[in-house]
């Protein structure tokens, strides 16, 4: 690894167990490969293994559908790569990758993108394209559901809810409490004698370097902030800070003014009220856990009412936040695969069957899924006959093994082959 200049990180792959422990069951005298060998033979059969594995994703396309997911970055050299994965009941895999570092990226483009794709995979097997909210994706989007009518594009929900970030920190008072984090940051991180004076006080403890690409790092930093906060109050009163020379400054005066200041802490506590909900749905649709699009409605409304509660319903106090949030919601995030998501989640629906989330709305969005991706009438009729088998939990649905699923296993996922051969058989 250190003659090589591997990284380090290469032992916490599984697959590095099994190559170690490969090579001592072969025990002395085993042949390296050679470099034709690694560039040639065994890729060319690692690339039919990883055709074989495609394939069988294939097969659960073919009988579920799949969404296709589209990820732009760009790379340490400044190219940018847009990455092609398909995800189904058997979770993600690559497809392909393309490079657009000599071509902008316009609708036209992104939609030339999306449709040979759709048409690569078979238009009856894609529910939905889901890419991050970019313009030129929307109108793609917009080209695409115009000539594939059964298909959704479908916004990345990580990447809206960051834009909510956005929105958010763009008003005072988290605007400004923010911007004052960040001097305060900024004037202690870029002086190595504070910097270290700081870790003292806080254990060692950094602050989060305020990131430009996540708006949800303005949380994140706030919140670092306030777990050290008795640390960084005692800092600036502590007799080490006042004979320091930097904090004598006129810079270095205002950064202790804002860390005593009660209102800056009142500030940042209001901010977290805010952030914290939204931050828990971030970690839902951004992690693998379990797939998000069941949850996602769910999930949004909790966080409103959390952020109601902790100003004690207040409505003055975060009416603007809730408008900034049914803004990004209502015109781009909220789709009915979300409503029929939350109907069809067995987990969710049995408890709020009673709810005032089973409201009209719901019901639309679901019928509305229904109608789109589902052009065959009489297959339609037959859904809504089974649907209520499903909401009466009758037959299979009230089976005391699916009772018990209800809150162990998320809808639509299969953690291991074993899982999947058992999808596959009911």
């Amino acid at each position: 690894m250190y003659d090589a200049g591997l990284p380090f990180n290469c032992v916490n792959y599984k697959t590095f167990d099994k190559f170690i422990e490969a090579v001592g069951q072969y025990g002395p005298g085993m042949k390296p490969p050679s470099y034709h060998e690694v560039r040639v033979t065994h890729l060319k059969k690692e690339v039919k293994k990883m055709d074989q594995i495609i394939e069988e994703h294939k097969v659960e396309w073919n009988k579920f559908g799949c969404s296709i997911m589209m990820d732009k970055w760009t790379t340490q050299n400044g190219k940018m790569i847009i990455n092609v994965l398909v995800n189904s009941p058997r979770r993600s895999v690559f497809l392909e990758s393309h490079d657009a570092s000599n071509s902008s990226t316009d609708g036209s483009k992104m939609y030339s993108l999306f449709r040979n794709t759709i048409d690569k995979i078979g238009k009856a097997n894609v529910v939905q394209v889901v890419t991050d909210n970019a313009s030129e994706n929307v109108s793609a989007g917009k080209m695409m559901e115009a000539i594939y009518p059964n298909i959704y594009w479908t916004p990345c929900a990580a990447h809206c809810i960051n834009l909510m970030f956005g929105d958010i920190f763009k008003e005072n008072p988290y605007a400004l409490v923010f911007i004052k984090a960040v001097k305060v940051y900024a004037y202690i991180s870029q002086r190595p004698l504070l910097l270290n004076l700081m870790r003292k006080f806080t254990k060692e403890r950094n602050l989060v370097r305020p990131a430009k690409t996540r708006f949800a790092t303005t949380f994140l930093t706030l919140h670092s902030f306030y777990l050290q906060k008795a640390n960084l109050r005692k800092l600036v009163l502590s007799t080490e800070w006042k004979d320091n020379k930097y904090a004598k400054e006129a810079a270095g005066k205002e950064a202790a003014k804002v860390l005593i200041a009660p209102s800056f802490w009142n500030d940042v506590v209001r901010a977290l009220k805010v952030g914290g909900p939204l931050i828990r749905v971030l970690r839902m649709v951004d992690g693998e856990k379990k797939p998000p699009m069941g949850y996602l409605y769910e999930a949004m409304d909790r966080a409103k009412e959390s952020i109601a509660a902790s100003f004690d319903g207040n409505v003055r106090k975060y009416e603007k936040v809730f408008e900034i949030i049914d803004t990004r919601w209502n015109n781009q995030l909220h789709r009915p695969l979300h409503t029929a998501g939350h109907l069809l989640n067995s987990g969710l629906f049995y408890k709020n069957t009673s709810d005032e989330t089973l409201d009209s709305e719901v019901w639309i969005g679901y019928h509305a899924c229904l109608e789109k991706l589902i052009p065959n009438s009489a297959t339609i009729d037959l859904i809504g006959e089974e649907f209520g088998k499903y909401s009466q939990a009758d037959g299979l649905f009230g089976l005391p093994v699916a009772i018990r699923a209800r809150d162990k296993r998320s809808p639509g996922f299969i953690s291991t082959e074993e899982d999947a051969s058992t999808f596959d058989s009911t």
